[in-house]
């Protein structure tokens, strides 16, 4: 994902929504449930009723003490909400309670896996504020109506805004921190952030300027990139347009521009001015909040271990290579099923084998999810088919077989093999009129294993496979074969 910028430098900060998981609204208890009816998870309160009074979500407040700690950045005591003013449809209050100058964390940072580097990003602040609705665009035979409906379920859902410092300087950094930002906010229990659903949502404001200036160049706003792959490309566009503009002798402009992915172009959204007057003021429905020292400690208490420090973990003292501690930590549900195979096993790197591969395959044509792996395929489960293999009662092959017949009927390894007879074939005895029977069958290929040309042998190996259903020891008939025909 590396971008050439030749004498430009690209400098990035993100803007990152997260919908926090709580069962109810950030000031009122209308469910928070994704896919219901339209404007059927709604209230006085969430839709701007005069004379309703709100009332804090406890439980969504210290999910965002517990997202900022996650994050290094420092707790505010005493924390207030703000009332942000302005118009829009889906906006029932015409204000957007959220926190203008005391946020509930400032001052934090994430590292991450860039490309041959440690990416460090600054977390200027992350702080609490209510989502808007939904604003939707109904199609009619001619094209698009002349009307919009508002859906206000999302109205007053809890978001965290995690606002970093212009600390990026590549559409792969970017990439590198907001995966690793998604994996903290999981693994924390802080959100499920699945972005098809608009549980994570990211603004990038970008801008451009020649390499060494200490000046920030004019910044754009993207919006409307709701993948990491979509905010690579938009990055990558956004930036090439902004050099564009400025080798051509012109000016770039502060706006807000919206990605389209079907061109693949950013797009001119509105005209942003210097600075926004939301007219911001203290919400004097909501009374200011104190938490204490001994509060914020009980909360980082209930931190679990990082996906960075598990990474680092898997690969010193179980063995791994990075890249399969990458994989196995980049689902917390994963890692933790993982890791209660390892506790069972010896070999951990055996068991990661299995689970990065034929596992995860199973799992994706399943449509199984990770949290429910250990009900449906119990460790000890696959620890039981991993040790068949590996004491070499059965062949790799044939393991692939039995773990999707583990999965789907629920039975244990060792019965599915003895009822099947699956056992590997190690009897050379057994072996040879099979290996016969290819030989003469094949004369061609092994004309051209014996003129030299050796993959020819593999598939004489695959001939002998198919004739025993994968059963068949494969160093051993490897060494039949080598022997009837010359090694």
């Amino acid at each position: 994902m590396s971008h050439p910028l030749g004498e430009y430098e690209l400098v990035i900060g993100l803007e990152t929504h997260v919908q926090l998981k709580t069962a109810t609204k950030l000031f009122c208890g209308c469910a928070t449930r994704f896919g219901a009816e339209p404007n059927s998870q709604v209230c006085p309160i969430c839709t701007g009723m005069p004379g309703m009074l709100p009332v804090l979500n406890r439980h969504a407040y210290e999910l965002g003490v517990r997202a900022a700690l996650a994050l290094h950045c420092e707790i505010a005591p005493f924390t207030k909400f703000d009332r942000k003013n302005y118009f829009y449809p889906d906006l029932p209050k015409s204000y957007q309670i959220s926190q203008f100058d005391v946020p509930i964390s400032k001052n934090g940072w994430l590292e991450a896996a860039g490309e041959g580097h440690t990416v460090r990003v600054r977390i200027h602040r992350a702080h609490l504020e209510e989502d808007a609705g939904k604003l939707l665009h109904p199609e009619s035979p001619v094209g698009r109506a002349d009307y919009s409906l508002v859906d206000f379920n999302r109205s007053g859902v809890p978001l965290l805004e995690i606002v970093t410092e212009p600390d990026l300087t590549t559409p792969a950094d970017a990439h590198a921190y907001l995966t690793e930002l998604k994996q903290v906010l999981q693994y924390t229990g802080i959100s499920d952030c699945d972005m098809e659903k608009g549980s994570l949502r990211c603004d990038a404001n970008v801008s451009v300027r020649l390499r060494g200036a200490t000046v920030l160049g004019t910044k754009t706003e993207i919006k409307n990139l709701n993948s990491f792959k979509f905010i690579v490309k938009a990055l990558e566009h956004e930036s090439e347009r902004q050099i564009r503009v400025l080798e051509g002798g012109g000016r770039v402009v502060q706006e807000t521009r919206l990605w389209d992915p079907v061109v693949g172009e950013t797009r001119v959204m509105r005209s942003k001015e210097e600075a926004h007057d939301y007219r911001s003021f203290p919400d004097p429905d909501l009374q200011p909040f104190v938490i204490t020292a001994e509060e914020v400690e009980r909360i980082r208490r209930t931190l679990p271990e990082m996906p960075a420090a598990r990474r680092r973990r898997f690969v010193e003292s179980s063995g791994l290579t990075e890249r399969d501690a990458e994989i196995l930590t980049a689902d917390r549900a994963i890692a933790d099923y993982f890791e209660a195979c390892a506790a069972l096993h010896a070999a951990p790197k055996l068991l990661a084998n299995w689970v990065i591969g034929e596992l995860r395959k199973e799992m994706n044509e399943r449509h199984l999810e990770a949290e429910s792996l250990a009900e449906k395929l119990p460790p000890a489960r696959l620890v039981e088919l991993a040790r068949l293999v590996e004491d070499g009662k059965i062949t790799r092959l044939v393991g692939k077989d039995v773990l999707a017949e583990v999965l789907t009927s629920g039975a244990a390894a060792g019965r599915i093999v003895a009822d099947k007879g699956l056992a590997q074939i190690a009897d050379a005895g057994a072996l040879e009129p099979l290996v016969d029977k290819v030989i003469a069958a094949n004369g061609k290929t092994v004309a051209d294993y014996r003129a030299g040309k050796k993959p020819a042998l593999a598939a004489l190996i695959g001939q002998v496979m198919r004739e025993t259903k994968g059963k068949a020891n494969a160093p051993l008939v490897t060494k039949l074969l080598q022997d009837r025909l010359g090694a």
